[in-house]
């Protein structure tokens, strides 16, 4: 996911009427691929209203370098 897509996760989900499974068929992906972008939600909904840092996207690995 990019970050523009992360963040657009992270509004939607803060909004009560939108479900996990609603917003990856949205964005064309995964359940699992927006709770291991958005690991905070694993601790429920109520983690994504608390101020926290951002954690960092995870960055793709290169062979060779």
């Amino acid at each position: 996911m990019t970050e523009e897509q992360v963040r657009h996760d992270r509004d939607l989900l803060t909004r009560p009427e939108n479900t996990v499974t609603s917003i990856a068929k949205l964005l064309g992906v995964s359940r699992n691929t927006i709770y291991n972008y958005v690991p905070e939600l694993k601790g429920g909904r109520l983690a994504l209203a608390e101020p926290t840092s951002t954690p960092e996207l995870p960055q793709p690995t290169r062979s060779g370098d």
